[in-house]
C-alpha cells in the first residue's frame, strides 16, 4: 500500500491513483496526520524542512511554519510505524511539509518515492532516492549499460521529444509567437523561476537567480565580436525580472527576447547555457552543446560543458564556437532515461505503465530494506 498526502491537483493525483493501483492500494490523506510528542530527531529534521521551504516567512509566520512542520513530521512518523510496509509517495518532496512527511517514513524504516513532472512528454519522474539534482539518475558513464547494443546506443530516445511544446505564458508581457532572429550568431539562456526549488535548492557557486545574473554580466563580455546572448523570462514566473535585468542589457551584449517561442530561439541558437533549467536537457534533441552552472542531474561532461567557477563560464563564453558534447554519451544516456528511469504516464487520462511504476516500487523498498537511501539533503545556500 502507498500513502499519500492529497494533492487537490488531478494530474498529480492521477499519477498517485496509478501508483496505487500498481501496488494493491493506496491511502490518500486528506489531512496530514498530527502529533505533539517529539522524537530525538524532530528539531533536526523541522529545521531542515524549514530551511528549504519554498516559502520562507518570518517572524511569527516563520514560528507557525516550524510548529506545523514540527506537528506533521511526529504525526507522519507514528502512522508509518502503526503501517510497516507502506511506501510513503509525495509530490517533489524538498522541502516542507512533503519533505517532512518523506523523512518521517524514512526515520522508521519505511521506503519513499517522490514524484515530479519529467521533461519529456508523456512520461512521468518517479525516483525512490528524490528528484531534480537528488534524485537516482547516476553521475556516472552509461556505456557499461548500453555496450554494443543499438537499441541503447541509438537514436531510438529520439521519439521522447515529439510534442515538445513550449510552456503557455501566464504574463501578457511573455509570449510563444513566431518572428524572425537575427542572423548573427548567439547563446541562448532561458531562465527559470526566481523562486523555484531548481534555483533555490541547486544553484550551486552562484547561489540563486541573482548571483546567476551577476555571473552573465561578467560572461557576456568575453563573447567574440558579433555574438550576443539572448535571454527569454520564464512563462511561469508571475513577477518580471526586467530591473534585475537591467545590467545584462547595458552591456550590449545581451538581448532579451519574451516573445519568440522558447524552442524556436533554442533551435536557431549556437548552443543553450542554463542554471538547471529542463531545457537544458530538451536541448538534446536539437544537437545543442548546453553549458550548465548549477546542479543538474544531466551536468556531466560528454553530455554538456558544466562549469563550476567564474572563470569556466567566462572561458566557455570566450570560445562559444568551442562548445561541444559526445553524442553517444547522449544517445546511451538518453536511452537510460527512456527506457529505464521514465514511466510512461499519459495526462489526460491518466493512463501509465504500471509494471515500470511496480519496479519503482521495488527499488523503493529494497532501499528501505537495505537502509541503503543517502543521508539527509544539505540546506540550501540563501
Amino acid at each position: 500500500m502507498i500513502i499519500f498526502p492529497a494533492e487537490w491537483n488531478a494530474r498529480k493525483e492521477a499519477v498517485f491513483a496509478a501508483l496505487a493501483q500498481a501496488d494493491g492500494g493506496g491511502k490518500r490523506l486528506r489531512l496530514a496526520p498530527w502529533s505533539w510528542r517529539d522524537f530525538p530527531e524532530t528539531p533536526a529534521r523541522v529545521a531542515l524542512c524549514l530551511s528549504r521551504a519554498k516559502r520562507q516567512p518570518k517572524g511569527m509566520g516563520r514560528w507557525l511554519k516550524a510548529l506545523l512542520i514540527r506537528v506533521q513530521y511526529n504525526g507522519a512518523r507514528r502512522m508509518f510505524a502503526r503501517h510497516p510496509g507502506a511506501v510513503a509517495v509525495a509530490w517533489n518532496g524538498l522541502g516542507g511539509s512533503r519533505l517532512a512527511f518523506l523523512l518521517a517514513a524514512r526515520d522508521c524504516g519505511s521506503a519513499t518515492l517522490s514524484c515530479e513532472l519529467a521533461p519529456v512528454p508523456n512520461r512521468i519522474t518517479i525516483d525512490p532516492v528524490g528528484v531534480n539534482a537528488e534524485g537516482g539518475v547516476p553521475l556516472a558513464d552509461d556505456t557499461a549499460w548500453a555496450g554494443t547494443d543499438p537499441a541503447r546506443c541509438g537514436d531510438g530516445w529520439r521519439a521522447m521529444g515529439r510534442g515538445l511544446t513550449a510552456r503557455t505564458s501566464r504574463r501578457a508581457d511573455v509570449g510563444q509567437g513566431a518572428s524572425t532572429l537575427p542572423d548573427t550568431p548567439f547563446l541562448f539562456c532561458p531562465l527559470q523561476v526566481p523562486s523555484d526549488s531548481q534555483v533555490t535548492l541547486f544553484s550551486g557557486w552562484t547561489g540563486g537567480m541573482t548571483g546567476f545574473l551577476s555571473a552573465l554580466v561578467q560572461a557576456a563580455a568575453h563573447l567574440p565580436p558579433g555574438w550576443h546572448l539572448r535571454l527569454k523570462e520564464h512563462p511561469s514566473a508571475r513577477q518580471s525580472l526586467a530591473e534585475d535585468l537591467a545590467p545584462l542589457l547595458a552591456t550590449g551584449r545581451v538581448q532579451l527576447d519574451n516573445q519568440t517561442d522558447s524552442f524556436a530561439q533554442l533551435g536557431e541558437s549556437r548552443g543553450l547555457v542554463t542554471l538547471n533549467s529542463s531545457m537544458g536537457l530538451q536541448a538534446f534533441f536539437y544537437d545543442k552543446p548546453v553549458v550548465v552552472v548549477g546542479r543538474a542531474f544531466f551536468a556531466r561532461p560528454g553530455l554538456c560543458t558544466p562549469v563550476a567557477a567564474q572563470a569556466d563560464l567566462n572561458a566557455a563564453f570566450a570560445a562559444p564556437d568551442s562548445l561541444t558534447f559526445n553524442p553517444l554519451c547522449r544517445a546511451t544516456f538518453m536511452n537510460w532515461l527512456d527506457q529505464v528511469y521514465y514511466p510512461r504516464f499519459v495526462f489526460p487520462p491518466g493512463d501509465a505503465d504500471l509494471s515500470a511504476m511496480a519496479e519503482k516500487l521495488r527499488q523503493a523498498r529494497n532501499m528501505a530494506a537495505n537502509a541503503a537511501y543517502p543521508l539527509s539533503p544539505p540546506p540550501p545556500l540563501r
